[in-house]
């Protein structure tokens, strides 16, 4: 990547890729519907990608009109000739470890090296609690599973995760009995909502989930909204470069997945919803955020899960804010891609940053002025693109490695920001 810096402000209108999580779900309840599913603004990522690969390695029909447009011919799976290989996609294999469990064929779930050292145990223990012939290597993939005879179980989660209460209900669709999913607080909800669009037989009352089995999927007509934690990136930009105003077209503001503008609210962000709308289910809007004067807050508790994806980001506001950002409760960014909060703080200190790692999060006094320096994505999309953020801040110009890792959730990154007045060559091969 050529180096990087804002120039007098970030301005002008862009949408945002389709949602990661929700282009995931599309293909493997999509391959377990009863017909033909029809998808637009899917997301054509890297994660994607390797879900709809290991999809078509099942034998399900898979007819691509263009790059985000999908009909999926679901209903009938066949044993793959070797291992489903996931690559870097950690919700696309948990998810499908949910689904490969209840079928009357063998399977091997893998991927990518980085792939290999993220915890399955977490998916892996519950689904062995319905009867599943699931193991883990290690307590890591690859997985292997064997048919079984699934029961309907009451499980009590420790955590509240969306991966494995979505492995949990994508079971118990093959199940004897009803299952009860109870979570400990707010998770993504986005399973549940695409399941009761499909007509199956699940019931939420506050943070308790009921899927009866016995009721056939129905195929969806979807366009995916676009993704939050994409929009983020650009939100926080617009909020630290000075004189910024940008706007953001159909973005999921999904209640389990905008923990960010509530917390870059209270820390003063001037971001508006200026357009309101559904789609798919989803709750869409139009944001228009303006560069503001920013203030540090504490953030722990519920909201932590419906930010997971964005706290590397939300460093490089806690750098421009006025006093203590201190991030508690999110323990779980040590063990996504990367160990995020040990990563970008190693980042971070190489452009000047003072920040202190604790344990289940960080804290950063600020503001804080940054310098350009060469750092890199290390194969982590978030951390590649909160980087690049940081870099328009920067006092000289930035040179960020490994840019095309950002591929995996938001193809065409460098180019959105370029788009809004960033400026730096940026090449595809992350050089």
């Amino acid at each position: 990547m050529q180096p990087l810096r804002a120039g007098q402000g970030l301005r002008g209108q862009t949408g945002v890729p389709g949602d990661k999580s929700l282009s995931h779900r599309a293909i493997l309840l999509g391959m377990l519907a009863q017909g033909r599913t029809e998808v637009r603004n899917w997301l054509a990522a890297g994660d994607t990608e390797a879900t709809l690969g290991a999809a078509r390695a099942l034998g399900v029909p898979i007819l691509r009109h263009d790059t985000n447009t999908l009909s999926i011919d679901g209903g009938c799976l066949r044993e793959a000739d070797g291992p489903l290989n996931f690559v870097n996609a950690g919700t696309g294999i948990r998810l499908a470890a949910g689904i490969m469990v209840g079928q009357s064929f063998p399977s091997v779930l893998d991927g990518s090296d980085q792939l290999r050292r993220r915890p399955m145990k977490r998916v892996a223990e519950p689904l062995q609690l319905m009867g599943a012939n699931i193991s883990t290597t290690d307590g890591r993939c690859p997985l292997h599973i064997r048919p079984a005879q699934l029961r309907g179980v009451h499980y009590v989660m420790s955590i509240a995760s969306a991966q494995v209460k979505s492995a949990v209900l994508l079971a118990a669709l093959f199940a004897d009995s009803p299952t009860t999913v109870v979570q400990p607080g707010p998770a993504r909800d986005h399973t549940e909502l695409m399941l009761q669009a499909m007509g199956a037989d699940l019931v939420v009352e506050g943070n308790t989930v009921t899927l009866t089995p016995g009721k056939p999927l129905q195929p969806l007509n979807l366009s995916v909204p676009g993704d939050f934690s994409s929009a983020a990136f650009l939100m926080v930009a617009a909020s630290v470069v000075p004189d910024s105003e940008i706007t953001l077209t159909g973005v999921n503001l999904n209640r389990t997945r905008d923990g960010l503008l509530d917390v870059l609210r209270a820390m003063g962000a001037d971001i508006e919803v200026i357009e309101r709308g559904v789609e798919g289910g989803e709750p869409v809007g139009t944001l228009r955020v303006r560069s503001a004067v920013l203030r540090g807050v504490e953030v722990g508790g519920d909201v932590v899960v419906r930010m997971i994806d964005e706290f590397p980001v939300l460093m490089v506001a806690a750098l421009c804010a006025e006093g203590e950002t201190l991030v508690r409760d999110a323990q779980e960014l040590r063990v996504k891609e990367t160990d995020r909060i040990a990563v970008m703080a190693a980042e971070l200190r190489k452009m000047g940053a003072e920040i202190e790692e604790r344990p289940d999060g960080y804290r950063i006094v600020g503001p804080q002025k940054l310098r350009g320096a060469e750092v890199d994505g290390h194969d982590d999309h978030r951390i590649a693109m909160t980087l690049s953020v940081a870099a328009m801040i920067a006092q000289s110009q930035t040179v960020v490695h490994d840019i095309a890792c950002a591929a995996d959730s938001f193809p065409g990154f460098p180019q959105t920001l370029q788009a809004l007045g960033v400026e730096g060559e940026v090449r595809a091969n992350g050089a």
